[in-house]
């Protein structure tokens, strides 16, 4: 069976939050469907004692004393979503964030945006870095500077009593209605790669996007969609508390790193942060609150060239 290219199979991710907006714009829990998985958000600070490193804090352009970081709600753990407060906002890449900050020494303005809005924002200034779970791409490579913080990627879940076994390959889903979130690079791996069907002959794949990630999985229960394709961890939380559900298989992993504008001036000092928390053991603890050890990475790097299979 052909499988897709690296290329093609390589953009990602969706979904933190306008936090004086008061319009949740989340690809998570919509107000239409149930709460997904509320319940189960781990509520442990394991960020408020750091303290500032001053050799890293010492990379940072001298004028350097707070940043505004856009983040995308992604609404169900591991991903951005709210305490029960309804306010406060938390998830794994909220607690990379604040960790980093702290140990810079820097004061953050926290602002909600659309998840396909914020890479074209970095360059305009808008905002001075982006934390929502992007991968690392070479594509993403040419505008973006990216400082790795954590190892996610592309897989599939479904139904228990679906039929569908591991995804190799994007003709396995031919003929079949896919879920995924709307302007992600998923949705963008599956329209560049619509095409494997009709080439072999067979009804290609429906695409159906959705901007909250509650409307996704009612879907994939309801019936109107047959299989989900998302991050690899979200995927894994979400299979893990909603019953009915099986989780595929990684499809392709990927680096994911803090965003900024080309030719960054901030990059080595998040990079510096980030070693500093792998080697005072912070990004452990960080990692097994969310349940996503198996995602580590040894060494924070920036914008590695994008994993290849």
């Amino acid at each position: 069976m052909r499988r897709t290219s690296v290329r093609a199979r390589a953009r990602h991710f969706a979904p933190f939050a306008l936090i004086t907006s008061a319009a949740l714009l989340l690809t998570a829990c919509g107000a239409d469907t149930p709460d997904q998985g509320q319940e189960h958000v781990p509520a442990g600070d394991v960020v408020s004692d750091l303290a500032v490193d001053p050799a890293a804090a010492k990379l940072l352009p001298p004028d350097v004393k707070s940043l505004t970081v856009a983040v995308s709600v992604g609404g169900t753990p591991p991903g951005t979503t709210y305490l029960d407060d309804g306010k406060t906002l938390t998830g794994q890449d909220v607690d990379f964030t604040k960790a980093v900050a702290r140990v810079l020494g820097i004061e953050l303005k926290t602002e909600q945006a659309g998840f396909e809005a914020i890479l074209p924002a970095l360059d305009s200034g808008k905002y001075d870095f982006g934390a929502s779970n992007f991968g690392v791409t070479d594509e993403r490579r040419k505008t973006i500077d990216f400082v790795t913080y954590i190892n996610d990627g592309q897989g599939f879940a479904t139904r228990e009593d679906s039929d569908l076994s591991k995804v190799t390959g994007l003709e396995q889903l031919c003929g079949l209605n896919v879920a995924t979130g709307a302007g992600t690079t998923f949705e963008a791996t599956l329209e560049e790669n619509r095409h494997l069907c009709t080439d072999a002959g067979e009804k290609p794949y429906k695409i159906q996007t959705y901007n909250e990630a509650g409307a996704i999985w009612s879907s994939l229960q309801q019936g109107r969609s047959d299989v989900v394709m998302s991050t690899i961890n979200g995927l894994r939380y979400a299979v893990a508390h909603q019953e009915g559900l099986k989780f595929l298989n990684e499809f392709h992993r990927l680096d994911v790193g803090f965003a900024f504008k080309k030719g960054s001036k901030l990059a080595p000092a998040f990079q510096a942060a980030v070693n500093k928390l792998i080697e005072d053991g912070t990004y452990a603890r960080i990692l097994k609150k969310w349940g996503t050890t198996g995602s580590a990475i040894t060494k924070s790097r920036i914008s590695p060239p994008e994993l290849k299979d």
